[in-house]
């Protein structure tokens, strides 16, 4: 009895060690973020992407939409803003020996575009963005040039302007006219290419980085 006893207070020490150091390096991952540690900022947007890449697609969220947010890719970093690509390339099905649009790119890129803002506005462990750009891309393909990759959608989001949406009610469209989204369209209301500033280069803090509470 007694070692049955023992048995259990060492695992309620061994327990509470690692429920401990993990607060702790939470802590200091959090005081890393707020101060703009730009590498710190930097590990816990690729670490939210890489795990949102494994998650399993939530019922409500359609598949090409969450392919998107599973595509994501890191643009820029700095200590205000998270700025991410996206692809986006619409749908289109086989009926009565025709090809048929299904889902335009640009629609597409706009559902994205709000669910990936929703995810990195009020999703990311231990840091919150002042400031949110979704670029949405697609693959262009014309008979006289290469194919190429060109933005078709771009999107900026404040705290402040987050706000102001009505996450649940709104249409994704919706919800970027409210943003000022950046595209354009032709005659035939299919997606032109725009244009993105570039990246400012990724500068990460010189300080040392806290250890990840999702390796401990």
């Amino acid at each position: 009895m007694e070692w049955a006893v023992l048995g259990l207070f060492i695992m309620f020490l061994i327990v509470t060690y690692i429920v401990v150091q993990g607060t702790r390096a939470a802590l200091a991952w959090r005081k890393a973020a707020a101060a703009g540690d730009v590498k710190v900022i930097g590990e816990i947007v690729e670490d939210s992407l890489s795990a949102w890449r494994s998650m399993k697609r939530p019922k409500e969220v359609p598949a090409e939409v969450w392919r998107g947010i599973q595509g994501m890719q890191i643009i820029e970093i700095d200590a205000e803003l998270v700025r991410v690509s996206c692809q986006a390339e619409g749908d289109y099905r086989l009926v009565d020996g025709r090809w048929v649009e299904t889902a335009n790119p640009l629609h597409e890129a706009m559902t994205i575009t709000a669910k990936a803002l929703d995810m990195l506005l009020y999703e990311l462990p231990h840091y919150k963005p002042g400031r949110v750009q979704i670029d949405a891309y697609m693959t262009m393909r014309e008979a006289d040039r290469a194919t190429e990759r060109v933005c078709i959608l771009s999107t900026t989001a404040t705290r402040d302007d987050a706000r102001q949406i009505d996450w649940e009610e709104w249409t994704p469209g919706q919800i970027v006219e409210a943003l000022g989204g950046r595209y354009r369209m032709d005659d035939l209301g299919q997606p032109l290419a725009i244009e993105v500033e570039p990246p400012n280069p990724i500068e990460a803090d010189a300080a040392a980085t806290p250890p990840s509470p999702s390796k401990r």
